[in-house]
């Protein structure tokens, strides 16, 4: 899913040879399960389902129970964000240089924003004969992450973890959305650092990811360009068409899903520097955000979770 993947396993008291078995069969099913992603959601890739799908759409095809089960997720996020979350982005992203392998386009004049959008479905079943199709084409890329760790931890969890409580603790990273199982040691939990959006080489915070729990980050850091005159990224604000989240360098968000941290990651970062806040507290997100003028700042419950703050923040 275009980003590293670092898998960290407590070891315990578990001999070498029994703790390299599992780290192995690990890893392998941590790789697999990223496979899976990538071939159903990429749309980076000539042979991924989600390219096909966008290409013949809006005809309708069979697809994989992967890719169906990540439209369902995309099409709930949208609903549930009332349409923060929208992944009918595809013509603002290329137009602003974020290109993939040509998807095909159903573009009207401009980009449509969420009044000419209106009512139209994300996709389209054909009664039960397990075929979709898409009005639009869509980008996965704002949930297909949290997803892949969601279906990856589900499958270590079923080889890691006892009847009663993990057996092995883990950590996996995606390029920086993160999910955790168990703990390093004791009940100690797992601390994740939240990295510095203007390129600074220390984190701004350290926070605690428990048992179960996700955390998620959208940040400007490295998708930012120059186009045309001007500085854009990569998360588009559905209801412009245009980069969103005024004021914002990054937004972090933790739960006890990856998919929906990454959805709310996204959705909050489109509130801006003078949303933010209101919404994230009233949903009672535990949530970090760093403003463009390098400060951070949290939600209650984002503070009960902070172990460490930069002096500076």
């Amino acid at each position: 899913m275009a980003s590293p993947l670092r898998l960290t396993i407590a070891q315990g008291g578990l001999r070498d040879d029994v703790a390299g078995v599992i780290i192995d069969t690990a890893w392998t099913i941590l790789r697999a399960t990223f496979e899976v992603a990538e071939v159903a959601m990429s749309r980076f890739s000539e042979d991924s389902e989600l390219t096909r799908l966008n290409r013949r759409s809006p005809l309708a095809s069979p697809i994989s129970r992967p890719l169906e089960r990540a439209l369902s997720a995309a099409h709930r996020a949208n609903r549930v964000t009332g349409g923060r979350f929208d992944p009918r982005i595809i013509d603002a992203l290329e137009r602003i240089g974020y290109t993939g392998v040509p998807q095909g386009s159903t573009a009207r004049a401009g980009m449509a924003g969420a009044d000419e959008q209106g009512p139209e479905p994300i996709l389209a079943r054909r009664g039960r004969t397990g075929e979709v199709s898409l009005p639009r084409p869509l980008d996965l890329g704002g949930i297909g992450k949290g997803l892949a760790l969601r279906w990856a931890a589900t499958a270590l969890d079923s080889s890691l973890v006892g009847a009663e409580e993990p057996a092995i603790g883990y950590l996996v990273d995606a390029g920086g959305d993160i999910v955790g199982r168990g703990s390093p040691g004791g009940s100690e939990p797992w601390l994740v650092a939240i990295e510095d959006p203007a390129g600074g080489p220390d984190p701004v915070a350290v926070v605690t990811v428990r048992d179960g729990g996700a955390i998620a980050t959208s940040s400007i850091r490295r998708l930012r360009w120059e186009r045309d005159g001007r500085t854009v990224h990569h998360l588009i604000d559905p209801r412009t068409g245009e980069p969103g989240g005024d004021g914002l360098a990054s937004v972090t968000v933790a739960g006890p899903d990856p998919a929906w941290a990454e959805v709310w990651s996204k959705a909050l970062f489109l509130e801006g520097a003078d949303g933010i806040a209101g919404t994230a507290r009233a949903c009672g997100f535990a949530a970090w955000w760093v403003t463009t003028d390098g400060h951070l700042e949290m939600t209650p419950a984002g503070r009960a979770r902070t172990a460490w703050v930069a002096a500076e923040a």
